[in-house]
């Protein structure tokens, strides 16, 4: 707006703002047009991208149908399911199989410990943790006769570390607390992916199931493995040290510090530093550490809880740096399987404070392929390994080690194995085994049930064939897909333009109801794509992309058209190409040729005319969805990427620059009435002067 004095009808008496507004609701009727057809320009484009979202939901059904499942769904019969059933993929052949005789069946392995591992187990709380129950745990003496047997615990600290590699590598570095334990391999574990490695510190042991663990000069562990590890692996080293180290800052003054872990061994060479002030025990006393090892004692420690008490006179000042060496008490042992993949075996370091409930549920947790169970009432424990079949042919399926293993819970050496065999059968007349009741043989997968032999007359015959049901309902599915796009599009292009009905404006809008502009905007949106070109002729390619022959020499001539198995268009043409069904010739179609039905829709071809038809159809969708996207683009792409965003483009530099000129009309408008209010004012006061002449005269 123009910064020139506006002069609004004072001399004139006219009412020039009201003037000035008619005046310019006649210029702005060529703007209020440009934005009428601004917002047309973005219905139809929105009306294209619709379009072109029917055509990608088409396309990704394409791509569904080309898998083999749709033309090659089987289906299994078995004469007696109560003892060998199957079920069968695509990849199966249609074939028949013969198990005559089912010897053995898959069994898992399982181990049950020799005794109670309690003297009253019905007594003991499981959810308690290990040092408290370890006076509880029992041994027997030559008459059978039990009597206390308590853990004897390693001392130290139980960590685990975790690094993803960086590159392809043979050799990781992993930072280790100080003070481990690094002759102590047994007490170490390394996991790859859901495999676990056994730890050896001699590189002449280092094979496929193993990995070298070494610590160099600077304190780095190191772990060297037989073959390279890909680029992002993960890998998970559990192990031991000789001391724990707890360092904490206190945020206010107080007289109690909680170590991290309890059950603290009460022999160990503890230290305690607050700030420069170092402590030692004395028994359960803490006590001011000196070069003769006597001091004053200034609190005390619970080694069950892992809890200092200062006394009175000794509070911990605030923001006080505290550091703590300790020792507190675990258990190792190593347990596992052999399994499909290899052995499988991890060392397992339980902490005092863990109870009999957590150590179970650690165990069952780590993927080691062995289960464990203890039952409340006996006292007794059992392992069965998760997998069936005998994969180990020199020792146990379920491998046990540690003290822990032997003396606490009685898996010794003489614990006998039950099962671990592998299911052994005669299938088309040779005899072989799986490890598991539960296998596949060429897409085909049997589960053996029962034991059952060919002279009690129970052979099992098991046919597989096409599923002509699954195809037929999985290509009428496809056509009914297909005619609801086609009757959309249709719809599109047949819907009647009613050109009176324009975008409303902002003014419009003001004396009409929301249903009103409903209604007003449902016609004003109506025949955005009536009669596209781009759309009707998508519509007639996908036609003739559906009745042009699959001329190939492989399909034979009766099943190189739809139409010859059962697939028309309506007799309707309005309905632009829709097909219709004839359920009974193309199950019959499906029945006698499958392949030729298959090949009919997938062939694979770069010449036209021997493509087959879903080929066909995917490569129609891509031509027109890049042409609606070359017309009216994607949330992608800006707007002078696509023809109506350049449209819209115009229109915006057009609706800038008529909008610049009406600030210029109207500031000139409001010039004229100003001098034209200036010009009455000077005549007005040229007459006032002339009558005061003559009446001054008189």
């Amino acid at each position: 707006m123009s910064s020139d004095m506006r002069i609004g009808g004072l001399a004139s008496g006219m009412d020039i703002d009201s003037l000035v507004s008619k005046l310019m609701k006649a210029e702005r009727m060529p703007l209020q047009k440009m934005h009428q057809d601004r917002t047309w320009l973005t219905w139809q484009r929105d009306a294209y991208r619709e379009a072109n979202t029917m055509l990608l939901n088409f396309r990704s059904q394409l791509t569904d149908m080309k898998m083999s499942t749709t033309f090659r769904a089987r289906t299994t019969s078995s004469t007696n399911g109560d003892l060998v059933s199957a079920t069968a993929t695509s990849a199966a052949g249609q074939t028949s199989y013969n198990i005559s005789e089912v010897t053995q069946l898959a069994t898992s392995a399982t181990k049950v410990n020799g005794n109670s591992i309690f003297d009253n187990a019905s007594s003991v709380d499981s959810s308690k943790s290990l040092a408290e129950l370890s006076s509880k745990f029992i041994t027997y003496d030559e008459n059978g006769d039990p009597a206390s047997n308590p853990i004897s615990w390693n001392h130290g600290s139980v960590k685990q570390a975790s690094i993803s590699t960086k590159q392809e590598t043979k050799t990781v570095n992993i930072n280790l607390d100080q003070g481990i334990k690094k002759d102590n391999t047994n007490e170490m574990s390394v996991k790859v992916g859901n495999k676990y490695y056994e730890v050896v510190s001699e590189s002449s042991n280092l094979t496929e199931d193993t990995v070298l663990f070494k610590v160099n000069d600077d304190g780095v562990g190191e772990l060297e493995f037989k073959s390279k590890l890909k680029k992002g692996t993960e890998v998970k080293f559990n192990y031991t040290t000789n001391y724990q180290v707890d360092k904490m800052t206190t945020t206010k003054e107080g007289h109690e510090i909680k170590l991290s872990n309890q059950n603290i061994y009460n022999g160990s060479d503890f230290t305690l530093k607050i700030g420069d002030d170092k402590y030692t025990t004395s028994g359960k006393n803490i006590v001011v550490k000196n070069d003769q090892g006597t001091g004053e004692t200034v609190g005390e420690i619970n080694y069950q809880t892992g809890v200092i008490t200062m006394n009175e006179g000794h509070s911990i000042p605030a923001e006080s740096r505290v550091e703590v060496n300790y020792q507190y008490n675990y258990t190792s042992f190593s347990l596992g399987a052999h399994t499909e993949n290899g052995r499988n075996v991890k060392a397992f370091n339980i902490k005092a404070s863990q109870s009999l409930d957590s150590f179970v549920n650690e165990v069952n947790s780590a993927d080691t392929g062995v289960n464990m169970f203890y039952d409340e009432m006996t006292g007794q424990m059992s392992l069965t390994r998760t997998e069936t079949g005998n994969f180990s042919e020199t020792e146990d399926e379920i491998i046990t080690s540690g003290d822990f293993m032997t003396e606490q819970l009685f898996f010794t050496e003489s614990t006998e194995e039950i099962g671990g065999e592998n299911a052994k059968f005669t299938l088309n007349g040779l005899e072989t085994n799986r490890t598991s009741n539960s296998f596949e043989i060429s897409g085909v997968t049997f589960q053996l049930k029962k034991t059952f032999s060919e002279e009690d007359g129970k052979d099992v015959k098991i046919n597989i064939s096409n599923d002509s049901g699954a195809v037929f309902d999985n290509i009428k599915e496809f056509v009914d897909k297909y005619n609801e796009m086609i009757g959309k599009i249709q719809d599109k292009l047949q819907e009647e333009r009613y050109r009176d009905y324009r975008p409303l404006t902002e003014k419009q809008r003001e004396g009409m109801s929301e249903h009103e502009q409903e209604l007003w905007e449902e016609k004003a949106k109506s025949g955005m794509l009536k009669g596209d070109r781009t759309l009707s002729s998508a519509l007639n390619t996908l036609r003739r992309d559906f009745y042009t022959p699959v001329e190939d020499s492989d399909i034979p001539s009766a099943y190189q058209q739809l139409a010859s198995i059962g697939i028309d268009t309506t007799a309707n043409y309005l309905e632009g190409g829709k097909l219709e069904i004839n359920e009974a010739e193309l199950k019959s179609a499906i029945q006698e040729n499958p392949e030729a039905i298959e090949e009919l829709f997938t062939n694979d071809s770069s010449a036209y005319g021997q493509k087959g038809i879903l080929q066909r159809l995917s490569d129609s969708a891509n031509q027109v969805m890049d042409s609606i996207t070359e017309k009216a683009g994607n949330t992608y792409k800006t707007e002078s990427q696509y023809t109506i965003g350049k449209n819209l483009g115009d229109l915006d530099d057009r609706i800038s620059a008529f909008e610049d000129r009406l600030t210029k009309v109207e500031d000139r408008y409001w010039r004229q009435f100003t001098e034209m209010e200036k010009a009455i004012q000077r005549m007005n006061s040229q007459s006032t002067y002339l009558m005061q002449q003559f009446g001054g005269g008189m």
